[in-house]
C-alpha cells in the first residue's frame, strides 16, 4: 500500500471514530444516527444523479452490503447502549481487521506474511483483554456489551469482504459509494422517521449542524475506504482503518468522560500496533 493511499485511509480512521462518538454521546442513539444518515443520503442524492450507475455486476453486493449494514447499525447501537466508546468500539473494530483477513483469504485469496500473523496475535491479545469483565456488579452488562460488540465486529468484516469485491465489479468507485450511502442509510432513516417521529423532529430542527457534521463524517469514513478496497488489498485496507481505535479512546475519555483506565489504554495501543503490522506485513 502506497503512502498516499494510508494517508487517506488514516483519515477515514478518524472520522469514523468522530461519527460513532457522535452517535454515543447522545441520550436517544436511534434518533441520532438516523439524522446522521439522513444528511448522508441528502449529500449523495446529487451524486448518484450525476454518475452513471454502478455495473450490474457490482449490483448483488451493493444489495448484501445494504443488508449486513443494517445489522451492524442495530448491533452497534446495542453495544453502545451496554458498554463505553473507548471499550465497546476497539473491541468492535479490532476484532473485524482477523475476520476480513480469513474472508480474504477465502474470497479473493490474499494471503498474509509473518509480520502480519504477528500482528493477528498482538491484535487478538488487546481483543481479549478488552472482552475481561469490569466490575462484578456490572457483569451481566459487560457480557451484553461484549456479545453485541462482537456482533458489530462479524457485521463489519461481512461488509467489508462484500464491498472489497463489490467496488472491484462496478467500474465506478465514486458511483458504489454513493449508491451504498443510500441504500444503506435509508433502513435506520426510517426507523428513526416512523419509530421517533416527534423526537427525530426535534433533533432535526434543533441539531441540524450535528447531522450534516455526521453525515459527512460518515460519508468521509467509509467512502475513502471504499475507495481504498478497490486499489489495496482488503485485509490491509481493514487493519490500517482500524487505528481509528486509539481515536476513539481518546475522544471517550476526553470528550465523553469515560474511565481511563491503564488496561484499556494499553488494549486499545496492542489492538492499534497488531493491526499495523497486518498492514505493514
Amino acid at each position: 500500500m502506497s503512502v498516499e493511499i494510508a494517508a487517506v485511509v488514516l483519515v477515514a480512521a478518524f472520522a469514523h471514530a468522530a461519527w460513532n462518538a457522535l452517535v454515543k454521546g447522545d441520550d436517544d442513539r436511534l434518533v441520532t444516527l438516523g439524522a446522521v444518515n439522513a444528511a448522508r443520503f441528502l449529500l449523495c442524492v446529487p451524486v448518484v444523479l450525476a454518475l452513471p450507475l454502478p455495473d450490474r455486476a457490482s449490483w448483488p453486493y451493493l444489495a448484501t452490503s445494504a443488508v449486513l449494514h443494517v445489522g451492524y447499525y442495530t448491533f452497534l447501537l446495542s453495544a453502545y447502549r451496554f458498554g463505553d466508546l473507548s471499550k465497546v468500539y476497539p473491541l468492535a473494530r479490532g476484532l473485524s481487521p482477523l475476520i476480513v483477513a480469513a474472508g480474504a483469504f477465502a474470497f479473493a485469496g490474499e494471503r498474509l506474511g509473518p509480520m502480519a500473523l504477528a500482528g493477528v496475535a498482538i491484535a487478538g491479545a488487546g481483543i481479549a483483554s478488552l472482552s475481561f469483565g469490569d466490575a462484578a456488579s456490572r457483569a451481566d452488562e459487560h457480557r451484553r456489551g461484549v456479545f453485541f460488540a462482537v456482533g458489530t465486529a462479524l457485521f463489519i468484516a461481512g461488509y467489508t469482504v462484500t464491498d472489497g469485491l463489490g467496488v472491484r465489479l462496478s467500474g465506478h468507485a465514486v458511483s458504489y459509494v454513493a449508491w451504498l450511502a443510500i441504500l444503506d442509510g435509508l433502513p435506520m432513516l426510517l426507523a428513526a422517521a416512523m419509530l421517533r417521529r416527534a423526537a427525530f423532529a426535534r433533533h432535526l430542527a434543533a441539531r441540524a449542524w450535528k447531522s450534516a457534521a455526521g453525515g459527512a463524517l460518515q460519508l468521509t469514513a467509509y467512502g475513502l475506504v471504499v475507495w481504498a478496497l478497490s486499489v489495496a488489498p482488503m485485509a490491509a485496507v481493514s487493519a490500517l482503518r482500524e487505528t481509528s481505535v486509539l481515536f476513539a479512546a481518546i475522544i471517550g475519555v476526553k470528550l465523553l468522560g469515560e474511565p481511563l483506565g491503564v488496561r484499556r489504554i494499553a488494549a486499545a495501543a496492542l489492538v492499534a500496533m497488531g493491526v499495523a503490522m497486518i498492514e505493514w506485513g
